[in-house]
């Protein structure tokens, strides 16, 4: 075999033993970038534990408190009494940030009430102090074990937090602030959506 054939069959072999190895390597790095970059992505369960919550409101009876998950935190919607809203006003001199000058909540929930429809009231049920998660005291003075004197509301059992029936903080509490109150809005009058309003925060 003369020497130029021999030339023809190596330099056959070289531009095949190339192109294998530059595909094998671009397999290689695409087998490593694709779980990198997918790595950047939240997860479904993370996507999940962020995502809005639907709740039906229809069968919330007045006076009646539930409890969902958002974000991994529980969040209260309560269905007011008219008895509920009438004693909201009513307890300004007894409150810390009656205004809710300094809570975090939406902009469109100002108010005594706290809330887009006043009967419908909307908190993330965790203490502004430790984080605990207070309990619904809504009985009013003597029917009450809370006190002669109690307006109905809330009653942090960690260090005694007490808030009223808008999450609104007592003066002289543990609690530096009122409750959170997430962003929400109605999809329909059975729907509140948790964790996104119209502006889609």
């Amino acid at each position: 075999m003369s020497a130029i054939v021999l030339d023809q069959v190596n330099e056959r072999k070289r531009r095949f033993l190339i192109l294998a190895t530059a595909a094998a390597g671009g397999a290689a790095v695409g087998a490593t970038a694709v779980p990198f970059v997918a790595s950047w992505f939240p997860s479904a369960k993370a996507l999940a534990a962020g995502a809005p919550v639907e709740v039906d409101i229809s069968k919330i009876e007045a006076g009646q408190q539930i409890t969902v998950e958002w974000r991994g935190k529980p969040v209260w919607v309560l269905r007011r009494t008219p008895e509920m809203l009438a004693q909201l006003d009513k307890n300004a001199a007894l409150l810390a940030d009656p205004d809710s000058k300094s809570a975090k909540q939406p902009a469109y929930v100002k108010g005594v009430g706290r809330s887009i429809k006043p009967e419908i009231f909307v908190a993330v049920g965790i203490c502004t102090h430790l984080g605990c998660s207070p309990t619904l005291k809504k009985e009013v003075g003597a029917a009450s074990d809370m006190g002669g004197d109690w307006p109905g509301g809330y009653y942090c059992p960690c260090h005694n937090s007490r808030f009223d029936l808008a999450a609104r903080v007592f003066k002289g509490a543990p609690a530096p602030t009122n409750l959170e109150v997430p962003p929400h809005r109605y999809m329909n009058d059975a729907v509140v959506l948790v964790g996104e309003d119209a502006k889609g925060a």
